[in-house]
């Protein structure tokens, strides 16, 4: 008898060897039509795989996360036979599964417009309602090389030739396409109900710049129709709050060739920034924080000490003068030991907080930048803490404390927090780690925070949290970290006096909230689809006329707002209002003050938000209390009422 148990501790015993779909048939129809693949003793399986000795199962289906991605490598081999179909001389190399769906690359010189996409994509329709069965083969390394070169694919044929030869391959075949592939793999095509190709894309040839540049088609595919809607409807929300069209439209900052990777900010973007790096200034401030700034370009020889060459050489921007060799900073912590060098510490001086608001420059590939979001060039909102063993827990939970406050006045509010343990290569003894992964733990589990475990993806020098924030279409950005670090102190000489006046190297902890201020401030314009909150909106309010008897009027009425700190402006344009309304409306400015000659005969000012209500006319004093109130508060909507 062969015993299956299920996820649910029930079991079932068979007579003879069954497959998985079988198991999944005694258990119900149901769960049959809906079986994708299974997971025996914890390995992923096709639906035909023979069980025949006692095992643990489970019936994946595309409600689990491993049946998307098992939805989604198919989806990758329904478009490349969809391609093969429509043009036979294109060649297939790779295609994996990716977030949210797949891509796959084809060498097809003659090149894939748009309009190929939509007849591949229908093509791929045609398959999928073929229902094809899929059925897996095995087959020697030799043996594949020689089948697919006779075929053709001669980029096939290359990969299967870097394995080794004592290897059986698995290949999936689907009607007049086979394709090598681990798998597991649907059934049958009818089971991939939920596709959409997204885009083109250039690619070279196993990422060697040296090799053919290649044509990546992407996809996403879902396990239902509603579910590829409501991502289809992210997508397009993604795209309306794309930062970079938002920088353009709103005139917030550029990006050119001539300087790549870096951003030239505009008026408007840098009152942002300005906003952002005051309100941080000030927080820092009340945590007993110094500032300091530190050089953009310190000699090799520094950056040999701390590590940084070895490890970082092939990201770091160089320069040279008078014989000797300058790294421009790819991160702030080597100058910031220096700065604690300087002066004889002694253990009373502990904990020492050092910020600084550091420019760094990292050789990033050209091919990864994006936007605000992936930078050679950005400012890191670093802090530097040098503490003693015993005062690393209490300086992690008031770090802790400062970052969820911080996170919540931006307007996030789910915030997911990652503890990284010791990586097989590190230093320090074990009892260190021991002690520092001990106390980052016991300060998560005092705050009630749900964390998640990362092991082994600590720092070489130290365990590390990280925190990562959800935005309004619940993607997740990792922005802040709290890194433990017993080896750069020692490296560049750090030292405190101990009560029995010892020499000792402190603990140094690498903090970062916001991360890199570029993509920080990326973020917010993405959250709030550049209808930024109030008190960070670049201009707070607008005042403008309706006829030119209101122009003195506005005058007056600006200055008085800009004499109690707000940031405004007026419009005394000689064009109709609804223009100038509608005109700064997509400018995105949160109130605009429309002044005609009742609002002058009364003294007030007529409000409007930028999303079109009304808020009636009031007292300039109540505006500016109403606007103060907002400011202060650090609101992220708009008042909603005059009450």
């Amino acid at each position: 008898m062969i015993t299956i148990t299920l996820p649910d501790g029930s079991q079932r015993q068979f007579d003879h060897p069954v497959s998985v779909l079988d198991v999944a048939s005694d258990i119900g129809p149901g769960l049959a039509k809906a079986a994708l693949a299974g997971k025996v003793d914890g390995k992923m399986v096709d639906t035909s795989y023979t069980v025949d000795t006692d095992a643990e199962l489970a019936i994946v289906t595309a409600r689990d996360e491993e049946g998307l991605e098992v939805i989604r490598h198919s989806t990758a081999h329904l478009l490349a036979q969809a391609v093969k179909r429509l043009f036979p001389d294109a060649q297939v190399t790779i295609g994996p599964v990716i977030d949210d769906g797949f891509y796959y690359d084809f060498s097809y010189p003659p090149g894939f417009s748009e309009d190929d996409l939509e007849k591949i994509e229908a093509e791929m329709a045609r398959i999928a309602k073929e229902a094809l069965p899929v059925k897996r083969q095995e087959m020697g390394r030799d043996e594949a090389v020689e089948f697919f070169s006779q075929m053709g694919e001669k980029y096939k044929a290359e990969i299967i030739a870097d394995i080794p030869s004592d290897e059986t391959l698995s290949l999936y075949g689907q009607g007049d396409f086979i394709d090598l592939c681990r798998g597991p793999h649907v059934p049958d095509t009818g089971k991939l109900k939920a596709f959409k190709l997204t885009k083109l894309a250039g690619a070279y040839w196993r990422g060697n710049s040296d090799n053919e540049m290649l044509q990546r088609i992407y996809g996403t595919a879902w396990g239902t129709p509603k579910e590829l809607k409501a991502h289809l409807h992210r997508l397009e929300e993604a795209a309306k709050r794309d930062h970079r069209r938002l920088g353009t439209q709103l005139d917030l900052f550029h990006m050119q060739e001539e300087a790549p990777g870096m951003v030239f900010w505009h008026d408007h973007g840098w009152r942002i920034w300005q906003e952002v790096e005051s309100y941080m200034r000030g927080r820092l401030r009340k945590e007993g924080y110094q500032e300091i700034k530190t050089p953009q370009i310190i000699d090799r020889s520094l950056w040999e000490k701390s590590g940084h060459w070895d490890k970082f050489r092939e990201h770091m921007f160089t320069t040279e003068s008078e014989n000797r060799t300058y790294a421009v900073k790819p991160m702030n912590c080597p100058g910031g030991v220096q700065v604690f060098n300087r002066n004889l510490h002694s253990y009373r001086d502990l904990p020492l907080r050092i910020a600084e608001f550091g420019s760094c420059h990292r050789n990033e590939p050209s091919g990864a930048l994006h936007g605000l979001m992936r930078v050679r060039n950005f400012t890191q909102d670093d802090a530097h803490i040098f503490c003693t063993e015993d005062q690393i827990a209490e300086e992690v939970a008031r770090s802790h404390d400062l970052v969820e406050s911080i996170y919540r006045d931006f307007g996030f509010d789910e915030i997911i927090v990652r503890l990284s343990t010791r990586p097989e290569q590190r230093v320090g003894d074990d009892a260190i780690w021991d002690k520092a992964e001990a106390a980052l733990e016991a300060v998560l589990n005092d705050k009630g925070v749900n964390w998640e475990l990362q092991p082994g993806e600590g720092a070489f020098y130290g365990p590390k949290i990280e925190y990562s924030l959800k935005d309004c279409l619940d993607r997740v950005w990792q922005c802040g970290t709290m890194q433990v670090d017993f080896s750069m102190p020692d490296r560049l000489g750090a030292y405190y006096i101990d009560e029995s006046s010892e020499r000792v190297v402190p603990v140094m902890l690498h903090r970062a909230i916001l991360g890199s201020m570029e993509r920080f401030i990326g973020i917010l314009i993405e959250q709030y689809a550049g209808a930024m909150p109030v008190w960070l909106s670049p201009l707070q309010a607008v005042v403008m006329n309706i006829t030119d008897r209101q122009a003195d009027y506005c005058e007056k009425v600006t200055k008085t707002l800009e004499s109690q700190g707000f940031r405004v402006e007026s419009d005394l344009r000689n064009e109709k209002i609804g223009f100038k309304i509608r005109e700064r409306s997509l400018q995105k400015v949160p109130y605009l003050l429309v002044i005609g000659d009742r609002e002058v005969e009364n003294g007030a000012v007529a409000v409007r938000q930028r999303d079109g209500t009304d808020l009636g006319a009031m007292p300039l004093e109540q505006f500016c209390a109403l606007l103060k109130e907002q400011v202060d508060a650090r609101s992220t909507g708009l008042e909603k009422n005059t009450e």
